[in-house]
């Protein structure tokens, strides 16, 4: 097919060749353009060939395009990208009915709907064959200027998908009736006819950009929907490796032709946690983990086909590698007490998928990966009481097998386990007719095998037990064909180009012990391969994987200022108006209490004090449901520190808050800790009540530096973010620069730290519903010290804020625009002397200020306390606010069946309906009427001829009878929050956030009517 380019309106065709429609292709163009000011919504047409005219239209590459990927928008303007390079690897099953044959990407174009700034760099990737990541730096034509130096043109937007899609590691089905990215059990379990939008959601790469050309198809009419099929003009791809060698091994001495079988390799990497090696590991909240591969090995003859198959993935759980990463690796297991139920939702969806499940853990005894193998020991057993004998371990030190015996006595130990053996006969194989595709055996169960990096130590495992599950099928069909050693030489190579492929896409290098793989002996030169690997991984891993993470995350579409291209339809864009108006149909809320404390320590550990006055400070309250504790200076602020911080002063802070919840009076809950982070002497510690780890999703943590100009971590920002339910949260502690003068300092570090902290796939701090700062913002009070000693020690808060730089800066927009605190009604709490109530009366006698603050912006936060807690064990008080937050719940069933329900009811007109009309009347109208204007001085809304005597008879709602407590400010009996707060701070500051009553005027007016009568009865008095 080719491509054209048209001008007003800027318009795509994406049309079949004259050779595509010599193989029976029908004539026709695929046509795009954007819909008006609009960067994320096109308008698609699929027209016969001959009603497209040409005549003016440009063709914009040279090279025959193989298909369109899909509709991605990227900087305010939408790209279509297509497939420019290709070559044919071959018949994964030539026996089968219909051929299943793929295609390796080497190229492709992303070329704008929007703009024409870009034309020039798109057409200059026709000379190009493989732009893989790389620098690339004579990739596009320089322009002179007039002193004849050189000016760089600008990067194309989608120059790095381009590089990540065109290193040769994406595959698609050249054939369009097969699907490339289910396994052949799955494809011929199938009973309906093929449909292309049928497909393994987890390993179709382009699903995000191609969805929108995917439901565009649906709604076509069968047959130019079978048309559209035929072109071939969506393409959908997977990434991974695809390898195939075709074999003649000896036949029965019937007519002495050799048998003629085909060898294939298909490994499909998954999306849903994709990324590179030290960015992305572990598992996510719906139990997708790092670097997930469904390795899928085929064998076929003119008579039977065999497939079987095997997974590898990250260990799931939430651990992670920070900071630079050499040949040492630090490991750190993030949500070590919360990590089970995403742990369960991974092993479900494994067994639900493939039945059993037989995990091959590869890791060694070294200290990290001691760590990893006893946490993932003890989630099995837990995983265990619910899914009982489909789950299954096997702890296997590869390391030391190789140290005690070499490679070699690691093929011989794998296939004499008890629990390889057991479950190789388990799980059998799948094996079908190759005439018929009927189904004669199915694989009931897989292995699931990791090492840390699911690269090398894995490769080499998955080699050996897809050798053992061969060689018994060809105990059932050929046995003499065991013994043919070309068969398991082309079988070692195919999985040593496997390795290197996956490692490649993961690591950006070739497998390590790929050697032995391949020749079944480690080598000399196999040895320095490997070294020379070692130093590579680590600098491409630490130095220049961010760019690609971030263009995978853009790709799929992870990054949350993300625009998913929609094509126009009236029709679907009104079904989402509607959806978003009757929110209130499909979801439900809960209140919740947060805790939030913030407490700058000097560096001291836990003492003997309780910490009960702070974390519990109201006893007879709803506990909270969550406890965000901030520390600064919770490790001395020394060089050394700021070089290498000690965790360990953070470990023995959350040991003591711990058991500080542990042994809490009248404990309704136990808690656990979500998550912690530190970055030197600022800390972040999030504690949650354990029954809520199932629906607290998407946690994570970053840190932004702000001392000696971004370089040093001594002052600096941690924020951890999370999803409670479908409602966002992200807290933040912060220590900003020091010294009385420096405001203009810390204002730079607020900016600083909100425009540099990022959380992954794009979140920012301005991202989230609700956010909340608790920080020592080092902000102080202009005024002298005697001053501001006495002030404080008469409680004159007013006049202490008046002076207070915080305020200020606030008041002129320079730092926490809108953002809210609570009123400061209690007494400075920096600084002290350490163990007294005694403010500072050494040498320096700094003056007393409300450093440690917490600050707030959400319309759901509701806080109904903030002070500070009297505990000596710093130079500074801790300060505490309680929060009660409102979460939202979305049933997604319901949506999904109300969208149904709409869209039914706009698509289904009757007989001379109008289209529009329907459309029209499906907007959104308020449930109750009109109200009346307001009543004024000299007239009440009641006195007029539609209310005689002053009587008002209530309209029935229409939603039928509203129930209503008394009390609004009740809350109900299945609210968690506690009764009206009674304390004295608490009454004053509700106090002070009521509006002030006007006086009387001295003017009267009708009163309100009363009642009416209730079936003809005058009420009562008494009633």
């Amino acid at each position: 097919m080719y491509l054209y380019l048209s001008e007003n309106p800027r318009t795509l065709y994406l049309v079949t060749s004259s050779q595509e429609e010599r193989r029976d292709c029908p004539p026709r163009a695929l046509v795009f353009r954007a819909a008006p000011n609009s960067s994320s919504q096109a308008v698609v047409e699929f027209l016969p060939k001959k009603e497209v005219a040409l005549g003016n239209a440009v063709r914009l590459t040279s090279r025959i395009v193989k298909g369109c990927l899909g509709l991605i928008s990227i900087a305010d303007d939408m790209f279509l990208a297509v497939i420019t390079s290709a070559t044919e690897v071959g018949n994964t099953r030539p026996s089968s009915p219909t051929p299943e044959s793929v295609c390796q990407i080497h190229d492709v174009g992303f070329y704008c709907l929007t703009s024409s700034l870009w034309d020039d760099l798109s057409s200059n990737s026709d000379p190009l064959s493989n732009p893989a990541f790389s620098d690339q730096n004579d990739l596009y034509p320089r322009d002179y200027n007039a002193s004849g130096s050189t000016t760089p043109a600008p990067e194309h937007p989608c120059q790095p998908l381009r590089k990540l899609i065109s290193t040769g590691t994406f595959y698609y089905a050249s054939d369009p009736q097969w699907d490339i990215s289910s396994r052949l059990q799955r494809r011929l379990a199938r009973t309906e006819s093929w449909d292309p939008s049928v497909y393994d959601e987890r390993f179709v790469w382009n699903e995000y950009i191609a969805k929108s050309l995917l439901d565009f198809r649906e709604r076509l009419d069968p047959q130019e929907r079978s048309d559209l099929d035929r072109c071939q003009f969506i393409v959908l791809a997977i990434q991974g490796f695809v390898g195939i060698c075709t074999l003649a091994l000896p036949a029965p001495p019937t007519n002495g032709t050799p048998a003629v079988a085909t060898l294939s390799l298909i490994s499909r990497l998954g999306w849903k946690r994709a990324g590179t090696r030290f960015n992305t590991r572990g598992v996510d909240d719906d139990g997708n983990c790092a670097n997930f591969v469904e390795t899928e090995t085929v064998f076929s003859t003119d008579q039977h086909c065999y497939s079987y198959v095997q997974v590898r993935g990250s260990v799931p759980l939430f651990w992670e590698q920070q900071g630079l990463q050499t040949f040492g690796q630090r490991i750190q297991i993030t949500r070590p007490q919360a990590s089970q139920p995403a742990f369960d939702r991974h092993f479900a969806g494994l067994v639900d998928e493939y039945g059993s499940v037989h995990a091959i853990n590869l890791l060694g005894t070294k200290e990290n990966e001691a760590a990893l193998t006893a946490a993932y020991t003890r989630h099995i057993k837990f995983t265990q009481h619910a899914l009982g004998d489909a789950i299954s371990l096997t702890n296997f030190d590869f390391h030391a097998a190789v140290r005690f015996g070499g490679h070699e006595s690691v093929f011989r130990e794998i296939r004499r386990l008890d629990s390889v053996i057991e479950n190789l006969d388990k799980f059998g194989f799948v094996m079908a007719d190759a005439s018929t595709n009927e189904i004669i055996t199915e694989q009931k169960g897989v292995f699931r095998t990791n090492c840390l990096d699911c690269l090398d130590r894995t490769n080499f495992v998955q080699d050996i037990l897809s050798r053992t599950a061969l060689e018994q099928y060809l105990m059932h069909i050929r046995r003499e064909w065991i013994h043919f050693g070309s068969l398991w030489s082309n079988h070692g190579e195919l999985w040593a180009e496997n390795g290197d492929a996956l490692s490649r896409i993961y690591a950006g290098t070739g497998a390590l012990n790929t050697s032995f793989t391949r020749s079944g002996k480690r080598t000399l030169a196999g040895v320095l391969s490997d070294a020379t690997k070692s130093v590579s991984r680590a600098y491409i891993n630490n130095f220049q994987d961010k760019g690609k993470q971030a263009a995978i995350d853009m790709f799929v579409g992870n990054l949350s200022t993300q625009r998913q291209v929609a094509i126009f339809d009236p029709i679907h864009d009104s079904v989402r108006v509607a959806l978003e108006n009757r929110l209130s149909e499909y979801s439900t809320t809960r209140q919740c209490t947060i805790f939030v404390g913030t407490w700058n320590l000097n560096g001291r550990s836990p003492s003997s004090e309780s910490l009960l006055p702070w974390l519990f400070p109201r006893p007879n309250t709803t506990e909270p449901d969550l406890f965000a504790i901030g520390f600064q200076e919770i490790v001395p602020l020394t060089a050394q520190q700021i070089v290498q911080t000690d965790p360990e002063k953070k470990r023995v802070w959350e040991a003591k808050i711990l058991d500080t919840l542990e042994r809490r009076p009248n404990k309704k809950s136990n808690y656990i800790l979500l998550r912690s982070h530190q970055l030197v002497g600022t800390a972040l510690l999030l504690f949650v009540k354990k029954e809520l780890t199932a629906v607290i999703r998407n946690v994570e943590a970053a840190s932004h530096k702000t001392g000696l100009r971004g370089m040093s971590g001594n002052k600096g920002a941690v924020g951890i973010r999370l999803d409670y339910h479908d409602t966002s949260f992200c807290f933040l502690t912060a220590h900003f620069a020091a010294g009385h003068a420096n405001v203009a300092e810390r204002n730079a570090d607020y900016r600083t730290i909100v425009n540099g902290l990022h959380f992954l796939k794009g979140k920012t701090i301005d991202s989230h519903q609700n956010i909340i700062w608790l920080a020592d913002t080092n902000y102080r009070i202009d005024l002298d010290n005697d001053r501001v000693r006495n002030l404080a020690l008469m409680d004159d808060f007013d006049a202490l804020l008046a002076a207070d730089q915080l305020r200020r800066a606030m008041d002129e927009r320079e730092v926490f625009e809108g953002y809210q605190e609570g009123p400061l009604l209690f007494r400075p709490t920096y600084k002290y002397d350490f163990g007294t109530d005694n403010y500072d009366t050494s040498e320096k006698m700094r003056i007393p200020a409300w450093t440690d603050r917490i600050l707030f912006k959400g319309q759901t936060l509701d806080l109904s306390v903030y002070s500070r807690a009297e505990l000596k064990g710093s130079d500074h008080r801790p300060v505490f606010a309680i929060f009660r937050a409102e979460v939202r719940i979305i049933d997604h069933a319901k949506r999904a069946a109300l969208s149904k329900l709409l869209l039914e009811s706009v698509t289904s007109t009757a007989p001379g309906e109008k289209l529009d009309e329907k459309l029209a009347g499906l907007a959104f109208t308020p449930e109750e009427p009109e109200l009346p204007l307001p009543s004024s001085e000299d007239s009440a809304w009641w006195d007029g001829t539609d209310h005689p005597n002053g009587i008002v008879i209530p309209l029935p709602s229409r939603n039928g009878s509203h129930t209503r407590s008394g009390n609004p400010f009740d809350s109900s009996s299945e609210s968690s929050i506690s009764s009206s707060p009674s304390s004295s701070e608490e009454e004053l500051y509700h106090a002070l956030q009521a509006p002030i009553t006007p006086a009387q005027p001295t003017m009267t007016r009708r009163p309100a009517p009363p009642p009416p009568l209730r079936s003809g009865k005058a009420v009562s008095e008494s009633d």
